[in-house]
């Protein structure tokens, strides 16, 4: 059975210690949602929100949050990022994000793409909460990660027992 590698023989909490691994090209997407009003869609889609351009600051948000992950998530290590993408789609039902996080580095970017993820979300969130109090965050999730020992990882790509509901 694998075991938590944040946690020592005694259950305490740590660091890993990925000095001995290889500097590789490592890259990870993640995505989620925003589920919002037909109100706000159609704000989006239209003169925007009353606080200004919701998706260019929730996009500036994600990629600022990608670049202080380790402040916001204990454990994990300050990397040299490369690079951020951060994509905020409309549709009918709310907004999509997409974040692609890239570094070249000892450990991976799937924290940094889950917190860019997050932070955009919650970006959407304060700027349309005028128009919509009932928006509701979903779907965070790592769809895909690339480099490493591990290799490549595509969400899907292995059969899995996890259910999708709580």
């Amino acid at each position: 059975m694998e075991r938590f590698t944040h946690l020592d023989e005694s259950g305490a909490a740590r660091m890993v210690d990925v000095s001995g691994k290889d500097v590789t090209a490592r890259s990870a997407t993640a995505t989620g949602r925003v589920l919002v009003s037909p109100a706000v869609v159609e704000a989006l889609r239209g003169d925007g929100v009353p606080k200004g351009d919701a998706l260019g600051v929730a996009r500036v948000a994600g990629i600022m949050a990608a670049k202080r992950t380790p402040d916001l998530v204990p454990l994990c290590h300050p990397l040299s990022i490369s690079g951020v993408t951060l994509d905020l789609e409309v549709h009918d039902a709310g907004v999509a994000i997409t974040a692609t996080v890239k570094t070249t580095d000892r450990t991976g970017v799937e924290m940094e793409a889950l917190t860019a993820v997050s932070v955009a979300a919650l970006t959407v969130i304060d700027m349309v909460k005028a128009i919509d109090k009932d928006a509701v965050i979903t779907d965070v999730r790592v769809e895909e990660k690339t480099g490493g020992k591990s290799g490549t990882y595509q969400r899907g790509a292995r059969e899995t027992s996890r259910e999708t509901s709580p």
